[in-house]
């Protein structure tokens, strides 16, 4: 496993590689509230199945560039610096996987450039046009996003949800999650990961928000057609605290060839929790 910084998108990414170069590439997209660190199971599983693996901190998290204003994070610019990705690799299409915020990211990119894209797999988040039409329509799903009107609020958030060291964070991700999926260790990673600088002074968990900000306030045009035309694999763990289950069947079903596989025991963390099974899962898909 190798530490690097690539330029992509006129901004430089931090990047966690693995596997052997000759191998297909695959690039994890992790979520919010996460970095590179939440595939680590998944990082060295595919590299040992020999595939060439990329897994950035993402625009706005951890060791990666941290642009000022939520108007760097619209869904545009971050599918853009994927692209980059894959052209730095020096290779035509890669295998995009998503889990969370780096499922939304993987859909538009299936969405919108799927020349460049040979397998999609997304875990626990709906196509995004799916999400709109149950965030629009189901009092459900909005009592559960609750947090993301919360989140458009200037500063307070990010204010609040730093007190006594990120407790609300770290509640947050044992309340979500079966008991022991996140360990002390991996918490402190979380917490320094979390703390980590911008430009403006302010740390990382203020660009990670931005992320929410930007979807409401600086969303560009959806894609003239919400088909998903490349071999799509969706994920989903059952017991999900944030996002309904009802939303998984009809993205699949805007899919030219899609799999759905629920986890019934897992929640919205399930790469956590069914590692050993995901990735099993994942090889199986990727082969074919």
């Amino acid at each position: 496993m190798t530490s690097t910084y690539i330029q992509t998108n006129g901004i430089t990414l931090h990047v966690m590689e693995a596997g052997p170069t000759t191998g297909p590439l695959v690039i994890l997209l992790h979520g919010f509230p996460e970095f590179w660190y939440g595939w680590r199971a998944q990082l060295t599983g595919l590299a040992d199945a020999g595939y060439r693996v990329w897994t950035p901190d993402q625009r706005g998290y951890n060791l990666s560039d941290k642009p000022v204003g939520s108007q760097h994070y619209s869904i545009d610019k971050l599918a853009a610096d994927v692209l980059g990705l894959i052209d730095a690799a020096g290779v035509d299409k890669a295998i995009v996987v998503g889990h969370d915020w780096g499922a939304v990211v993987a859909w538009w990119l299936a969405a919108t450039h799927p020349n460049r894209i040979s397998r999609l797999v997304c875990m626990n988040v709906p196509h995004y046009a799916v999400m709109l039409r149950f965030l629009r329509k189901s009092p459900r799903q909005l009592l559960r996003s609750w947090y993301t009107a919360f989140f458009q609020i200037p500063w307070l958030p990010e204010w609040l949800a730093q007190r006594v060291n990120y407790w609300s964070m770290v509640r947050s991700l044992k309340q979500s999650s079966r008991p022991s999926t996140f360990s002390e260790a991996d918490l402190t990673a979380y917490r320094t990961a979390w703390s980590q600088p911008g430009p403006s002074g302010a740390p990382a968990l203020r660009t990670m928000i931005h992320w929410y900000r930007a979807f409401a306030q600086h969303r560009p045009p959806l894609p003239p057609s919400d088909r998903i035309t490349v071999p799509t694999l969706l994920i989903w763990g059952a017991q999900d605290a944030f996002l309904l289950r009802e939303q998984a069947q009809p993205s699949i079903d805007l899919c030219d060839n899609g799999q759905l596989v629920f986890f019934e025991k897992a929640t919205h963390w399930v790469q956590h929790e069914e590692a050993a099974a995901v990735n099993d899962l994942l090889i199986q898909f990727l082969k074919g």
